[in-house]
């Protein structure tokens, strides 16, 4: 038997790829022992129970980045939770580790390698963390979503873009979009209650929303509605405002929620949160959106066309991740300081209007995309678990 220990936690952005990993590897090779390293507090301690595998937790031991309290006490927390981390990979009986990122992988690195376990890495992002920078170092194979993220191996490492591991909902989209891309269309459209025979644009700037991309795309209500029917996911507590501007840009009612009873009431629907993002996905012509790593890349494994608007913080690794995409033709670029009512009117109609043009950049996002990550570094990591035994 196999033993395999994946780390990883607190973001959707670390947990969705590590379990779409161990269910891969679960049905590549269901003897296998798989269990998850991650913290109490982060989405993992709700999703890899409810996933099927054990989870052991450690706590979240940030890396310090000023002189402060926290600094003089990272020492002590660091060697406590390495403590527990070898604790864990013994009762595991490890024969490789997969890490993927955040807090919780850069102690499991360091405890693995002074064990001799091998450790696998997934780079999700444009840009490499610091944990991932750190167990590059020993790693034996790193996996990315993106061909230049600044981790730098050493002699024996290899590392591929391998993509992103999909989610099962959205992995299972691409299949069917393969198989038949016009009746996935036309059956998501009547699940959302919109036309399946008119363009459609959908909005969404995550489950928080985002501000920018709600006042520019409501505000240019009148124009889009010109071409198309809107599905817009304003996010949490942001939907009133949304519906007063696109009633006053618009100049009539328009708006009804995402219910199928309601088809043909309105043409500009808006929710605060869809569960079901894959319908989504599979009845859009144009998705505006922000570009996460996780968002451009299964937006590019589908072969969906999108304006990527980069969240401006952090190091900008957000337009990072929408680079490689809109360079290869998938999908086009724009600043949040630019993205503007006027942006959108002056844009977005004539892009939705250019049926050849949308199904180019379709063509172009699909041939960038990559829909069998999971699969991929199943076999890698299996091979190399194998070879430790």
């Amino acid at each position: 038997m196999k033993h395999i220990v994946l780390a990883g936690g607190g973001t959707a952005g670390h947990v969705n790829p590590l379990l779409s990993v161990a269910v891969a590897i679960k049905r590549e090779d269901p003897t296998a022992a798989i269990s998850v390293v991650g913290t109490d507090v982060g989405l993992e301690k709700d999703l890899v129970p409810q996933a099927g595998f054990e989870l052991d937790t450690i706590a979240k031991v940030p890396f310090p980045r000023r002189p402060n309290m926290q600094a003089l006490r990272f020492p002590g927390r660091w060697r406590q939770e390495q403590k527990k981390v070898r604790s864990i990979l013994e009762h595991r009986h490890a024969d490789v580790v997969v890490g993927f990122g955040g807090y919780v992988s850069a102690p499991v690195y360091t405890v693995a390698h002074s064990m001799g376990v091998p450790i696998i890495i997934h780079e999700q992002n444009a840009r490499a963390g610091m944990a991932n920078k750190l167990g590059v170092r020993w790693a034996s194979f790193v996996g990315t979503a993106y061909d230049q993220t600044g981790l730098k191996p050493h002699d024996g490492t290899q590392i591929r873009r391998v993509g992103l591991p999909l989610r099962p909902v959205i992995a299972d989209l691409c299949r069917k979009l393969d198989n038949d891309r016009q009746s996935t269309r036309r059956l998501a459209a009547q699940q959302l209650g919109v036309d399946p025979s008119r363009p459609l644009v959908v909005v969404t700037g995550g489950s928080l929303g985002a501000v920018s991309l709600n006042e520019a795309v409501s505000g240019a209500a009148r124009e889009l509605l010109g071409v198309a029917q809107v599905i817009h996911l304003t996010g949490r507590g942001k939907s009133a405002e949304v519906r007063n501007r696109v009633v006053q840009a618009a100049g009539r009612q328009v708006l009804t929620d995402l219910d199928p009873t309601h088809a043909g009431h309105g043409d500009y629907h808006v929710a605060e949160y869809l569960e079901r993002i894959d319908l989504a996905f599979a009845a859009a012509d144009l998705v505006v959106c922000r570009s996460g790593a996780g968002t451009t890349n299964e937006l590019a494994a589908i072969g969906m066309p999108a304006v990527y608007v980069p969240l401006p913080i952090g190091n900008g690794e957000q337009r990072f991740n929408a680079q490689p995409v809109v360079e290869a033709g998938g999908g086009l670029m724009v600043a949040d300081a630019d993205c503007s009512p006027e942006w959108v009117r002056e844009h977005i109609p004539a892009l939705v209007a250019d049926r050849e043009r949308l199904q180019t950049m379709g063509r172009k996002a699909y041939d960038y995309g990559i829909r069998d990550a999971a699969q991929t570094m199943a076999g890698i990591v299996l091979d190399i678990a194998g070879s430790h035994q």
